[in-house]
């Protein structure tokens, strides 16, 4: 399979919109089960 057609400007930007989800989804379980277990553990 030829994957030089996915190097089209709407699959960058889709694959960057996941990658900025993730990301986001990523600070925000950190932050909203990471930081309680912290506090609430010592």
């Amino acid at each position: 399979m030829d994957l030089g057609h996915l190097d089209h400007e709407s699959f960058r930007a889709a694959v960057g919109t996941a990658l900025g989800y993730g990301a986001i989804l990523a600070v925000m379980t950190a932050l909203l089960f990471g930081v309680p277990y912290l506090l609430f553990s010592l």
